[in-house]
């Protein structure tokens, strides 16, 4: 019954560990899906700020200066430039976020854990007691079984012993 219900507990918590373990996979996933994103975003500044180094070059102005449409396309690749940076810094904010809250998450599963553990300990405990203590109620109750057992004994040796006498003084 001890090995049944320890067994029990164990699947029990082996369940719980499964499950926290999926939902620890999942969040890993979009955890890297959120870093790959980002690292994306800043693949494309970089190519964005090439474009802006080749725009600063051009010069198609007349003795080789830079025209209004040159400063203007420049600008605005560096206004893309800055648009693209708000971004990945919004997206760093929602990883670090994510980041914190996955620590928060794994330090709370780690003290539940350690609860349940303790639980279990102490059920444990609890149960070790219990069968020590029918143990001792065992033995006593066999003890007093023996006892019950010799007085009926010696009660049915004495009454065939006087029945016995009965006959040897009628005879």
């Amino acid at each position: 019954m001890k090995k049944l219900i320890l067994l029990g507990l164990l699947c029990l918590f082996a369940m719980g560990d499964v499950f926290a373990q999926t939902q620890i996979d999942a969040d890993s996933v979009a955890y890297q899906n959120q870093r790959k994103k980002i690292n994306q975003m800043l693949a494309d500044r970089k190519l964005k700020f090439g474009q802006y180094s080749q725009s600063l070059s051009q010069h198609t102005g007349i003795f080789g200066f830079q025209t209004k449409d040159d400063i203007r396309r420049s600008s605005a690749i560096l206004m893309d430039i800055a648009k693209t940076d708000d971004n990945i810094f919004k997206e760093l904010k929602i990883l670090f976020e994510y980041s914190a809250f996955q620590q928060r998450r794994i330090q709370d599963h780690g003290k539940e854990a350690e609860t349940i553990s303790q639980n279990y300990a102490a059920a444990l405990n609890k149960l070790k007691q219990r069968d020590a203590q029918l143990k001792v109620d065992l033995e006593h109750k066999s003890t007093l079984s023996t006892v019950y057992i010799t007085i009926i004994v010696f009660m049915f040796a004495s009454i065939l012993y006087l029945l016995y006498q009965r006959n040897k003084l009628k005879a």
